[in-house]
């Protein structure tokens, strides 16, 4: 458990609380085939912190213990062809613009592989991909060996794999000591001077600007800002490049190469204190707010909740912990759906599934995916009101 109260990013005193939650479940994206095993999964608590040096958000309650990333994890998105098509257009600046062509790919966290297949048999970019995650679950090469994957986490034991780029999509959130892993990145590439690495987290200050109280869940243990994003890679022995905001402002995308001499500039991150601190005490009547709605909506039908990620099960979790209010929770993923959301225990569906459950409206988790979802339940002839919650 961490127990420090320095920041883990710049090692900075100054850090408050801002957010408690107790006993919600440790994992989001766990696929559970019962009821009762849903309802009985491991669970811990939210003791979430800013750092007013750096703005690094972190959960100081965090066990790593508690978790278990293995083959019933499963946090996929590519069901959404919203998503994959925001993928594809990853891969097109990755290979077209950033010239990642006749490169050896390493990505960090590779998941199912889906994202590093795309790299490597992208057209002309004659790249090969190896893949590193405990959770990955397939064969251990593809593609004539162009593809590899190893069912293991990154690190300094990795220097066998020479690489030219790093990928690492949604990982470093997920580890509560995020300067252990840009170090070990760091140490595995001592070998190729010229690497240059990139990187994707969720923004805290958009969840915190935006008031989204399904952003904080117990596997997302680091949260950052751009400013301290930067910093923890200039003080792992990086130079960046750029760091920008993408996905409608909810992901940072970060740019950086190997280096030996790394500017470093330390400044105090108010901004993100004053957002941590006026969300934490305006979080009570934000819940109060969305339980007033839904029981509003209700009173006209059966309620869902559209996505059974980690957004999902959080908001089912923090309004609905017995799974009296909302029916059931639509995904499109076809490995959740007839599974169970974690803590809860409502039931995963898919959205043909809604007119047999007498559904009359869903509250969207993310409203990125809003017109892919209308026009699915246009063509398959399904009326229900979607809600979208950024339209208050």
């Amino acid at each position: 458990m961490t127990t420090t109260a320095a920041c883990p990013v710049c090692n900075g005193r100054r850090v408050s609380a801002f957010l408690q939650r107790s006993q919600v479940p440790v994992h989001q994206n766990l696929v559970v085939s019962s009821r009762d095993a849903a309802r009985n999964v491991a669970r811990g608590d939210l003791d979430m912190v800013v750092c007013e040096d750096c703005g690094f958000v972190f959960n100081r309650s965090f066990d790593l213990s508690r978790l278990a990333y293995g083959q019933d994890y499963d946090n996929t998105q590519s069901c959404s062809g919203h998503f994959d098509a925001y993928l594809d257009g990853l891969v097109n600046d990755l290979v077209d613009h950033q010239g990642v062509r006749d490169s050896v790919i390493v990505e960090v966290g590779c998941g199912k592989g889906h994202f590093l297949r795309k790299l490597v048999t992208a057209p002309g970019a004659g790249n090969r991909g190896f893949g590193f995650d405990p959770s990955y679950v397939g064969p251990d090469t593809d593609l004539d060996g162009r593809l590899v994957f190893r069912r293991c986490y990154y690190d300094d034991a990795c220097t066998d794999v020479p690489a030219d780029v790093v990928v690492c999509r949604h990982v470093i959130e997920h580890v509560p000591e995020p300067m252990v892993l840009l170090r070990s990145v760091r140490a595995a590439l001592a070998q190729s001077p010229q690497a240059r690495v990139f990187f994707e987290t969720p923004c805290v200050e958009w969840i915190l600007r935006n008031r989204v109280v399904w952003d904080f869940f117990y596997e997302h243990c680091s949260l950052f800002t751009a400013n301290s994003l930067s910093l923890a890679f200039q003080r792992s022995g990086f130079s960046v490049q750029r760091v920008e905001h993408i996905f409608g402002g909810q992901y940072l995308w970060l740019e950086a190469r190997v280096s030996d001499s790394p500017s470093i500039e330390t400044t105090g991150q108010p901004r993100t204190a004053a957002l941590a601190k006026a969300y934490g005490e305006g979080e009570g009547e934000l819940r109060r707010a969305w339980l007033a709605r839904l029981a509003g909506l209700a009173a006209c039908g059966k309620v869902a909740l559209w996505g059974a990620g980690a957004k999902g099960a959080t908001f089912a979790n923090l309004v609905d912990p017995t799974a009296t209010l909302i029916d059931c929770v639509v995904d499109l993923n076809p490995n959740k759906q007839g599974g169970f959301i974690p803590g809860t225990g409502h039931a995963i569906v898919s959205p043909a599934e809604l007119p047999r459950r007498g559904v009359r409206s869903a509250v969207l988790m993310n409203p990125n995916y809003r017109e892919e979802n209308l026009a699915l339940l246009a063509q398959a002839g399904i009326d229900i009101d979607l809600i979208d919650w950024s339209e208050r």
